[in-house]
């Protein structure tokens, strides 16, 4: 099947909420696998886990067609993803943006790299403290299109801003929450920028 085919599939689905509809077979799958006790998560939290996984990536599919129509675009990382989360970090923090400006004082930090990548591909980078953060920044700016790496708690409250805004995004899930040494994929960073 063409992959306009399932992409059509995935945007029905989204539109009618279908992904929120099987929490009770995702809960039963989750402990059919035993995903609780490996994960260390209990089924409630594995459930909503999965639930918003799977509402991130449709939410892309959704809105792909009109992030890649728009121009002007803004890179939102989490400072969270900082190799150092004190005063080996050189970041130097402006509260008028409000973010983080990264020094590039480690080769080989996360968020040292995605700066680069935005960068190199033309985004205004801004590294968040918090989701809070965007409306303050997306009214000094008028972009057109916004690409945010943050855990599912932060993309949620972004993206009922953003759809009020009606600003096409895209968004990048956190492989390791936390308030410190969270992790994402650079990987998946660049397909979606």
């Amino acid at each position: 099947m063409p992959q306009a085919f399932y992409e059509t599939l995935a945007k029905i689905a989204y539109q009618k909420n279908l992904h929120r509809r099987i929490a009770g077979t995702v809960r039963r799958l989750a402990e059919e696998l035993k995903v609780p006790e490996i994960g260390g998560l209990n089924i409630a939290d594995v459930s909503t886990l999965i639930e918003d996984l799977i509402d991130v990536h449709l939410h892309n599919i959704q809105e792909r067609e009109r992030f890649q129509e728009s121009r002007n675009r803004a890179l939102f990382l989490p400072h969270c993803a900082r190799k150092y989360m004190d005063s080996r970090c050189q970041a130097r923090f402006d509260a008028e943006i409000p973010s983080y400006y990264c020094a590039r004082c480690s080769p080989d930090c996360l968020i040292n790299k995605a700066v680069t990548l935005g960068q190199n591909k033309g985004y205004d980078v801004y590294i968040l403290p918090g989701g809070t953060c965007i409306p303050q920044i997306l009214e000094r700016n008028p972009y057109d299109g916004v690409v945010g790496i943050a855990c599912s708690q932060e993309l949620k409250q972004a993206k009922e801003f953003l759809k009020n805004k009606d600003l096409p995004a895209q968004a990048v899930f956190l492989t390791k929450n936390g308030c410190a040494e969270t992790k994402f994929s650079l990987q998946t960073l660049e397909e979606i920028l």
